[in-house]
């Protein structure tokens, strides 16, 4: 027996650690029925060798470079997700010292929380169709940039008057970046996910930016004026003013911030303003 060393048990821990990782995070994607498709050819392949069966090991031994690249082409959207979600663990933000954007009560203030609930609940009692898209760590500019720039306090107000039917910003989502309406008519990302026939394209919407980042979404039905919430492709349907005020909660974070946290946002405060004044001058 080989002498087994300290270095050796964390080294079997580490692996035992990522397999068990690895396999339920296939589990929870289509690649857990291919890893079965898989597993049914290996066995075919075990057979083929123990009774020498010469070319169909030839095949399998030109083939196996080929199937790898096309396994990873296959599960490249999961593939993809997974190293998102990766980027977006606590563990990784503290190593490499990343801030989320927040403000001293947390992702956004309780002024904002309350603003946000009483739009949600008069829109849906008027059955007025609404897509809010609330930023949190994964930074979404991208989407940002598909709309119209207001850069507003949120206010239940100005929500309201954006999803007014009949109105220019009517159409498409709203950013929300801490305790400011970032942009309206944002066009989000379409979700492929098997949904409800009777969901229209606000709720795969909703999912869609859900399945590609960890914002929360609030979707409003123009139909029924249910409220919906999605996050991290999961959509939780005909919720109330409550359960909407404890999401929010949750995501809200609370915590004192640290002297680097308020250096970055009085950085990106700084560079809000100058771009309003731009704007203000042109």
């Amino acid at each position: 027996m080989p002498a087994i060393h300290v270095t050796d048990l964390v080294e079997i821990l580490i692996i035992a650690f990522v397999v068990y990782h690895i396999l339920v995070w296939l589990q929870a994607t289509r690649a857990w029925a291919m890893m079965k498709g898989l597993l049914v050819v290996l066995g075919f392949v075990l057979v083929a060798f123990f009774f020498n069966m010469t070319t169909i090991l030839w095949i399998v031994q030109n083939v196996a470079g080929i199937a790898i690249i096309a396994v990873v082409i296959i599960l490249q959207p999961e593939l993809r997700k997974a190293f998102e979600e990766l980027g977006q663990t606590d563990l990784l933000s503290s190593l490499l010292r990343i801030d989320p954007v927040g403000t001293e009560d947390g992702l956004f203030s309780d002024k904002t929380l309350r603003e946000i609930v009483r739009a949600c609940e008069q829109m849906a009692e008027n059955m007025t169709g609404a897509l809010i898209v609330i930023e949190q760590n994964t930074p979404l500019q991208e989407i940002e940039r598909t709309g119209i720039t207001i850069d507003g306090v949120v206010s239940s107000q100005l929500l309201i008057n954006i999803f007014e039917k009949n109105t220019p910003l009517h159409d498409g989502a709203v950013l929300i970046r801490g305790d400011r309406v970032i942009s309206a008519t944002c066009y989000l990302p379409l979700s492929e996910s098997l949904m409800d026939k009777g969901l229209g394209t606000r709720h795969r919407a909703g999912m869609g930016i859900s399945e590609n980042s960890d914002a929360l979404t609030i979707i409003i039905s123009e139909e029924n004026g249910m409220v919906s919430l999605a996050y991290r492709g999961n959509l939780t349907r005909n919720v109330d003013a409550d359960h909407l005020r404890a999401r929010l909660v949750t995501i809200q974070n609370k915590e004192e911030l640290s002297a680097g946290r308020r250096s970055v946002l009085s950085i990106l405060s700084r560079q809000q303003r100058k771009r309003t004044e731009r704007r203000e001058e042109s």
